[in-house]
């Protein structure tokens, strides 16, 4: 798959933190069940990719990607377990090489113009945009609507089911990432019915008002 087809599945991408392998395979099949297929695992603990590995085989329509790419060995590493797309915070030319060599499409990260125009020049017009409460948000993402009009995002960082709307109606926007919907105390407390209605309030996002 392109990444332009796996951003466009979902209006939200859940970015999960996983540290105990027994709870991948019943979290993926909560968001799965609520409506959201294409799950982010950040690479933050040490079962991370395990975890990759044990979604796939557990959710098998599901696309289980790999965040916080920061290394060019990551990506084989992600490779091997069986990552389906790639996500970086930023990016570097050295990322950007490993990324040409990948069998996964990636969403590099960028913070600023020029960090995009960096990002364009090396073939990428679907970008991460983070941190993105913290660099400016909504305005910001405004902003840069006119000068890259070719250019689309997913904001991540900061984003709550408050402003998550408002994110979805910026027409640069074509869906976000969120923390939010896998919380580490219904996690710890098995409560898969309840994550998988935070992913069902999620998926219900509406795109239709994409007229700013």
């Amino acid at each position: 798959m392109k990444i332009e087809d796996i951003v466009g599945i979902a209006p939200v991408i859940p970015v999960l933190t996983i540290s105990e392998l027994e709870h991948a395979a019943p979290l993926a099949r909560a968001l799965s069940a609520g409506g959201l297929r294409v799950l982010e695992v950040a690479l933050r603990t040490p079962i991370a990719l395990a975890a990759i590995e044990v979604m796939r085989k557990a959710v098998p329509a599901a696309v289980i990607g790999v965040g916080t790419l920061t290394r060019a060995v990551d990506f084989a590493a992600a490779d091997r377990a069986g990552a389906q797309f790639g996500v970086t915070p930023g990016l570097t030319p050295e990322l950007a090489a490993a990324a040409r060599g990948a069998r996964f499409p990636l969403l590099p990260g960028v913070m600023t113009p020029t960090e995009v125009i960096s990002a364009r020049n090396a073939g990428f017009n679907i970008l991460k945009f983070f941190p993105a409460q913290q660099a400016g948000g909504i305005s910001l993402l405004q902003a840069l609507a006119a000068p890259f009009p070719d250019v689309l995002f997913c904001p991540t960082g900061g984003i709550t089911p408050a402003t998550a709307a408002d994110y979805l109606a910026l027409p640069n926007v074509v869906c976000i990432g969120g923390s939010w919907l896998a919380p580490s105390d219904m996690i710890s407390a098995g409560d898969w019915a309840g994550i998988q209605q935070l992913a069902r309030d999620a998926a219900d996002y509406s795109r239709s008002y994409k007229a700013i």
